[in-house]
């Protein structure tokens, strides 16, 4: 079968596309036909190295897959073969095919077509468990969201709505800005010259944001602790400005403020409740029409690396999935 291979360490440019063996399951895995594959910024870490988990060479990148099961191994109970699910795979889903447990194997709901499906779990779910399970967002406060037009961030955007908060997005062009308005955003300002700290606190009347949502990291953490409400809620989801901040405690002190790190990928293995309530919460949403993903950007398999260039150089706006054809 066709994979995107990574052999060593370093930029997607590094990667190459090539023949390995069909994968067979082992006992409590299922075997995906792969038809799409979501794109991650954990995914160009992973390629170069700095992702919490470094799997052996060579290995495929890709956490989250759309297909469907061709091959069960023993003792999985609740799947069947020709099944149409999602796949968190952890890696490996830049390939015609990929292994999975199947205790992170989930049937895809009638409402989704497979790219939609194959970019919707990392997004929705570190989106919703950070607002909903870690920051108590509440109806009412004032929400404001980073990088509010790329994947996580356009997903938070309309989990906040939803949640009845009033959303603040911030985004680098007019048109990611536009992208944000469409799905929720309240507000929409550019981090500009100037930055948007004095803008925060103009619209919400010099409180400041009550939770905030921060992907991007560096000097927009630094910010946003300038314009954090009292008691409020920073969430750190990641670093794509390519920058891990410090904290001056002292804001987090005289504000009362939090300052709250998720690792949405952990909640599988640490608290498998957390992540299958959000499931369940989400399905519904996208149902009942209240969630609408936007797909950026397709790739075919062989476009695959400039597919993970799109999302490491913050030039996607929603998802970007690759696809198997």
């Amino acid at each position: 079968m066709k994979a995107l291979l990574c052999t060593e360490w370093g930029p997607p440019s590094c990667l190459h596309l090539g023949d390995v063996p069909t994968p067979q399951p082992a006992a409590g895995q299922v075997r995906l036909d792969v038809h799409a594959c979501g794109v991650n910024f954990a995914d160009t870490l992973m390629v170069q190295g700095k992702y919490q988990e470094k799997p052996s060479f060579p290995f495929s990148p890709g956490l989250e897959v759309s297909g469907v099961i061709s091959a069960l191994g023993e003792g999985v109970d609740g799947l069947s073969a020709g099944q149409r699910v999602i796949a968190l795979c952890g890696h490996g889903g830049m390939a015609e095919q990929v292994l999975s447990p199947a205790a992170t194997v989930l049937p895809i709901p009638d409402s989704m077509d497979f790219v939609t499906a194959a970019g919707f779990s990392i997004a929705y779910g570190t989106a919703h468990v950070a607002l909903d399970y870690k920051a108590r967002l509440q109806p009412g406060e004032t929400l404001l969201v980073h990088g509010a037009a790329g994947g996580v961030g356009l997903a938070a955007v309309e989990v906040g709505t939803i949640m009845g908060a009033t959303v603040i997005a911030t985004a680098s062009s007019e048109e990611k800005r536009a992208l944000a308005r469409a799905h929720g955003a309240d507000h929409v300002l550019d981090y500009g010259e100037n930055g948007f700290r004095d803008a925060v606190k103009e619209l919400t009347e010099g409180r400041g944001a009550d939770v905030i949502f921060d992907p991007v990291g560096g000097d927009v953490f630094d910010q946003s602790m300038r314009c954090i409400a009292f008691d409020g809620r920073l969430l750190v989801i990641g670093f794509a400005s390519g920058t891990i901040p410090t904290l001056a405690v002292n804001y987090a002190l005289v504000k009362s403020a939090s300052v709250m790190g998720l690792y949405w990928g952990a909640y599988g293995r640490r608290k498998p409740e957390v992540m299958t309530d959000s499931w369940r919460a989400l399905v519904q949403w996208h149902a009942d029409g209240r969630l609408r993903p936007h797909v950026g950007a397709t790739f075919s398999l062989d476009q695959a690396v400039p597919a993970l260039e799109t999302v490491m150089n913050r030039k996607a706006q929603g998802k970007v999935v690759v696809t198997m054809g």
